[in-house]
């Protein structure tokens, strides 16, 4: 009987210890996926691209004149050079149609007009013509300006008041200094539109016979940026506001030497925009953290659709409403399938489904994209919305069963928290379907970032973000950022810069712009 009795104790624990164990196992197992599933898109981060789709370029990077040299080809027109294209006839004449020519003529010396069979003279039947591309290296000149000064002779002799007149004379940029309009629009070009720091170009100008160090050459930057293109910015920004449309952003940047804040400390650079609707507007803003009073103090006075990615930080401003971002929302499904073993990934997987909801709305939006907004509005509401509906419900059928942590799960969880902005593209046909077109604008940034690595003020990082918005607004509206900056500088200071009248014939959108400040053959 005792024996019998310890045997059943025995087998009970025995089996509440299996159940102990294969739950321990399970957890063990879901955590174990976990950190395979990290790892994968760690590996993809670090060695994968970093694009969705596939860039050939990218793939020979390193070997591209190997690569790509094909010495038995004719020379490709200059378009070929990038993409292959099939070559039309009088392509390259339209393309150097507007550059300046320089014509080298070659004659036979009059003594050599003979001719070789019968001693007759030659006369011209025709010519043979071949175009090559000049290119002019930069080159640094002094410009003297000499103002002359006159005063009455007759006057002088007569001992009365004589009066004094001065011929006039263009304002300097800075006064005292060597800058002028051309090096300060030529060093903001190369350090924010080339991305060159300005310790490559204090090398540039020295090999160029000219000593100026790069201290020289950051004041420059920061006096034409707080001088001259502050309060273009501040008109830009009040055009701006006016707009219903806009798209926001924000990534980090490092400054040195900011008030009780460490050097490692990061920074944010935010992005303003306007969207489809002209004329284009690019704006950055330097704040130091990523709170949620900096959009919200930007925004002052706006009122309308303000597209943004996941970020909370963009909840605060009034009288806003917020457009979600599908590219991000695809994003995060794309991962979570890239995240699954590679056996796995072409079979048929939830994570897939997910991808495909995102895939058609896009595939809606390519067909409608030379629509005007009622006709866009109307077609959204036949062909998105079902795939909406479709998709809340899929999402609503997935969250409990799928793990929270999980890649998957995360996209899940990402689309329900965001759906309201999700579908807010639904309610105006000149909304969009993602926020591509901020990235994009903060992109340039972002590379030039990673050249020049940090600001070392706050001022210094204040005049970046004026500098970059003049730029980038500028390539935006088909303007060449050099001439532009150039002319800026030329034009403002023998201006009224607090005339809006005045200030409004020099936005890089202004049709008074001169013709030397367009890019060719946009």
């Amino acid at each position: 009987m005792e024996n019998t009795l310890n045997t059943t104790i025995t087998i009970e624990e025995l089996q509440r210890e299996n159940a102990l164990l294969r739950q321990q196992n399970a957890e063990l197992t879901a955590k174990l996926n976990w950190f395979m599933e990290q790892f994968r898109l760690n590996q993809r981060h670090r060695f994968g691209r970093s694009s969705e789709q596939t860039i050939p370029e990218q793939i020979s990077l390193f070997n591209e004149a190997e690569a790509e040299a094909k010495p038995d080809l004719e020379e490709p027109t200059v378009e070929e050079i990038t993409y292959k294209r099939k070559k039309k006839s009088g392509k390259r004449e339209e393309q150097l149609k507007d550059l300046p020519v320089e014509t080298i003529e070659y004659r036979l010396p009059e003594e050599e007009q003979v001719c070789s069979c019968c001693g007759g003279a030659l006369h011209e039947m025709g010519t043979e013509v071949r175009q090559e591309l000049k290119v002019i290296p930069a080159q640094v000149s002094v410009v003297k300006h000499v103002r002359y000064i006159y005063s009455c002779r007759q006057c002088e002799h007569k001992e009365i008041n004589t009066p004094i007149t001065t011929a006039p004379m263009p304002k300097p940029v800075i006064p005292g200094s060597l800058a002028s309009p051309s090096a300060m629009a030529y060093v903001m070009s190369q350090k924010f539109v080339e991305s060159m720091p300005l310790y490559r170009q204090e090398k540039q100008f020295e090999r160029l016979g000219v000593e100026l160090s790069r201290q020289t050459l950051a004041n420059w930057m920061i006096q034409g940026s707080e001088r001259w293109l502050r309060p273009v910015y501040e008109r830009m920004k009040e055009h701006l506001i006016e707009k219903d449309i806009l798209h926001a952003d924000e990534t980090t940047l490092q400054v040195l030497h900011e008030p009780g804040r460490s050097a490692v400390t990061d920074s944010y650079m935010w992005l303003y925009r306007t969207g489809r609707d002209g004329p284009s507007i690019i704006l950055y803003d330097y704040q130091t953290t990523r709170a949620s009073k900096h959009p919200e103090r930007f925004l002052s006075g706006f009122k309308g659709y303000l597209h943004v990615d996941g970020y909370a930080g963009y909840n605060g401003p009034p009288n806003i409403t917020l457009v979600g971002c599908w590219a991000h929302a695809r994003r995060k499904f794309d991962e979570a399938l890239k995240a699954l073993p590679a056996d796995k990934r072409n079979t048929h997987v939830a994570a897939k489904e997910g991808l495909d909801f995102c895939n058609q709305l896009f595939a809606i939006e390519r067909d409608l994209k030379d629509l005007t907004p009622k006709q866009r509005y109307e077609a959204r509401l036949e062909h998105s919305r079902p795939v909406l509906d479709a998709f809340l419900a899929w999402l609503k059928y997935q969250r409990p069963r799928v793990l929270p942590k999980s890649a998957f799960g995360k996209a899940i969880q990402y689309c329900l928290n965001q759906w309201d902005k999700l579908k807010a593209f639904m309610l105006d046909g000149r909304l969009e379907l993602d926020n591509n077109r901020s990235e994009r604008s903060i992109k340039p940034f972002v590379i030039g970032r990673k050249n020049w690595l940090f600001s070392n003020t706050p001022r210094g990082a204040t005049s970046s973000a004026t500098i970059y918005s003049i730029v980038e607004t500028a390539k935006e509206n088909g303007l060449n950022p050099l001439m532009y900056l150039m002319y800026l500088f030329e034009k403002l200071p023998n201006m009224d810069i607090k005339d809006k009248d005045a200030l409004d014939e020099l936005m890089p959108w202004s049709a008074t712009l001169p013709e030397v400040c367009k890019v060719k053959n946009k």
